[in-house]
C-alpha cells in the first residue's frame, strides 16, 4: 500500500515537472515563432539611429508593442520624456528588465562589410537596437508564462534612454522607481556569448565652457583672449596629470567647439571630458583635479570658465548568486550557426579589422564562466546594480573580434547575425526571470548577497548631483 503511495506521489511530481518543463518549452517556442516579428523591430530602430533623449520614435514603438502585449505603460518618468516603464501583474516578487535604445554620434553606416555611410548623423554602434528589442522580447514572453501558469508576481519592463553618456538611468534610480523591484536583469551586445561576472568602471563626465573676447586675430590680437586657448591649456594639463592618476584610470575628452575661423579669435570654445576608475571615490577625485585644471587654464588665459555635469555612473556591483544563474540559462539556450552568406559577411568584416577570416565557432559556443571579469567600460546599470540585486549578460551579435563603437559593430547589427544573437539574450533573460518567480530563495539569497557586499550603511548619492536630466547633450 505504501509503495503505491509512494508511486503515485512520484508519478504526479513528474507529471507537473513535465508539465511545467512543457510550458517553458511552449515559451521559448513562441520566442522562435515571433523572432522576425521582433528583427523587423529592431531593424526599425536601427534605422531611425535615435540618439540619447532623442529616441521619440523608437521609446514610441518599444511601448507601443509592450501595451499591444498587454502590459500597463508609464510614460515621461524620472522627468525623461523617452522614459518608460512597462508593467504586468501585481505584487512580489517584482522582476525587472532593463532596455535601452539609443545611438552613438558619428557612427552612421550601411548593413555592408565596408566602411560606407548611411547619410545619418548617428548609428547603434553599441547594439542598443537589439537591446531594447530583446529585452521587450523577454518580458513579452515571461508575461506569457505567468499567464499560462498563473503565477504571482510583477514583471516589469524598465525604457532606459541615454545610457551612452547621458545616464539615464541614474535619474530613474534617483526617481525611485526601482526601490520596490527585487531582482533586475539586463544584457548586452557583445562579439561573444558570455554571462561571467562583470565589472564597470564608475565614471564622471561634463562640458567645460571657456569664454573670451573676439578680435581680429591679424589685425587686433592684443584685443582679443581665446576661449581655444583656454580649452587647450587645460587638455596640455590633464594631459600631464595622467602621469600621477592610478594606472587603471581613463581620462577622454574631445572638443566640441573650437571657434569658427582662423582669423578670428574665438570667444566661445568646448571641451567634452570623461574620467573613469573601477571605484567611485577615485573618480570622483580625479575629477575635481581636472576641475582644477580648468580653473587654471582660464586664470593663465584671460578667460572665465563654467562647467556643466552631463553623466556620472557608478561601478557594478556584482551578485554571483545571480550571475551562476544567468550562465546556466545562457548554457541552456546555447549559440548559433552562421548560414554561408553570413560567414561571407564575417571574414570581410574580418578582414577590415586586420583578422585572416572570422573565428565562427565564438558565436557557436558559450565563454567559460569566470568570477574576475575585467572593466573596460562604463554603464548607468552600475547605479541600478547598488540598488537592487542586478544581473547581466552578453550575446555575440557582432563577428567574432568585432568592438564595441565601431562600424563594423554597427553593420553587422543591422543583419541577421546581430539579429540572432539577440534572440538568445530574449530567450536566457526568459529563462531567467521565470526561474526566479518560480524560486523564492533563490530570490532570497540574491538579496542577502546584495545586502553583504553593498554594506547596510550603504547611502546612495549619485555622482551627477541634484542636476536635472541633461536631456540636450546630444544635441
Amino acid at each position: 500500500m505504501k509503495t503505491s503511495i509512494v508511486l503515485s506521489i512520484c508519478t504526479f511530481l513528474f507529471i507537473e515537472l513535465g508539465s511545467a518543463q512543457k510550458k517553458v518549452d511552449d515559451v521559448l517556442k513562441k520566442l522562435d515563432d515571433k523572432a522576425e516579428s521582433y528583427g523587423a523591430i529592431a531593424q526599425n530602430i536601427w534605422e531611425l539611429a535615435e540618439m540619447g533623449y532623442q529616441e521619440e520614435q523608437s521609446s514610441a514603438l518599444l511601448q507601443q508593442t509592450l501595451s499591444d502585449a498587454g502590459f500597463s505603460i508609464k510614460a515621461g518618468v524620472a522627468g525623461i520624456p523617452t522614459a518608460f516603464i512597462a508593467e504586468y501583474g501585481t505584487g512580489a516578487p517584482v522582476i525587472a528588465i532593463m532596455g535601452e535604445y539609443d545611438a552613438l554620434p558619428g557612427l552612421s553606416q550601411e548593413a555592408v562589410a565596408e566602411k560606407k555611410s548611411a547619410g545619418k548623423s548617428a548609428g547603434h554602434g553599441c547594439g542598443h537596437h537589439l537591446f531594447g528589442t530583446a529585452s521587450t522580447a523577454a518580458a513579452i514572453a515571461v508575461k506569457d508564462w505567468m499567464l499560462a501558469n498563473k503565477a504571482k508576481g510583477t514583471i516589469r519592463f524598465y525604457g532606459t534612454p541615454a545610457e551612452e553618456g547621458g545616464s539615464g538611468k541614474v535619474y530613474m534610480v534617483r526617481a525611485g522607481l526601482f526601490n520596490d523591484v527585487d531582482v533586475a536583469l539586463h544584457w548586452h551586445p557583445n562579439a561573444q556569448n558570455t554571462a561571467s561576472v562583470d565589472i564597470a568602471l564608475a565614471n564622471k563626465s561634463a562640458k567645460f565652457r571657456f569664454h573670451g573676447i573676439s578680435a581680429h586675430a591679424a589685425g587686433a590680437p592684443e584685443r582679443g583672449r581665446s576661449a581655444l586657448d583656454g580649452v587647450e591649456a587645460m587638455d596640455m594639463m590633464v594631459n600631464m596629470m595622467r602621469e600621477h592618476i592610478p594606472q587603471e584610470a581613463r581620462i577622454h575628452y574631445v572638443i566640441t567647439n573650437g571657434g569658427k575661423a582662423p582669423n578670428v579669435v574665438p570667444d566661445y570654445a568646448e571641451v567634452y571630458y570623461y574620467a573613469r576608475h573601477n571605484s567611485r571615490e577615485v573618480v570622483m577625485e580625479i575629477f575635481d583635479r581636472i576641475v582644477k585644471a580648468a580653473e587654471g587654464a582660464a586664470l593663465g588665459t584671460g578667460t572665465t570658465m563654467d562647467y556643466e555635469m552631463i553623466g556620472g555612473t557608478h561601478e557594478l556591483l556584482p551578485n554571483l548568486t545571480l550571475q551562476k544563474l544567468m550562465f546556466d540559462n545562457l548554457t541552456k539556450v546555447g549559440g548559433f550557426d552562421y548560414t554561408p552568406d553570413e560567414k561571407e559577411f564575417a571574414d570581410k568584416i574580418a578582414k577590415s579589422m586586420g583578422l585572416d577570416h572570422a573565428d565562427l565557432s565564438v558565436a557557436k559556443n558559450i565563454q567559460p564562466y569566470k568570477t574576475d571579469g575585467k572593466a573596460d567600460g562604463s554603464t548607468d546599470v552600475g547605479d541600478v546594480s547598488f540598488t537592487v540585486p542586478t544581473v547581466g549578460m552578453g550575446a555575440a551579435t557582432w563577428v567574432p573580434g568585432t568592438p564595441a563603437h565601431s562600424w563594423q559593430a554597427v553593420a553587422a547589427g543591422g543583419t541577421s547575425i546581430g539579429k540572432k544573437g539577440m534572440m538568445v539574450a530574449a530567450k536566457t533573460l526568459t529563462l531567467t526571470a521565470i526561474e526566479l518567480f518560480q524560486n523564492n530563495d533563490l530570490v532570497s539569497k540574491a538579496k542577502a548577497e546584495f545586502l553583504e557586499r553593498r554594506g547596510a550603511d550603504f547611502k546612495y548619492i549619485p555622482l551627477l548631483g541634484d542636476r536635472a536630466p541633461a536631456l540636450d547633450y546630444r544635441r
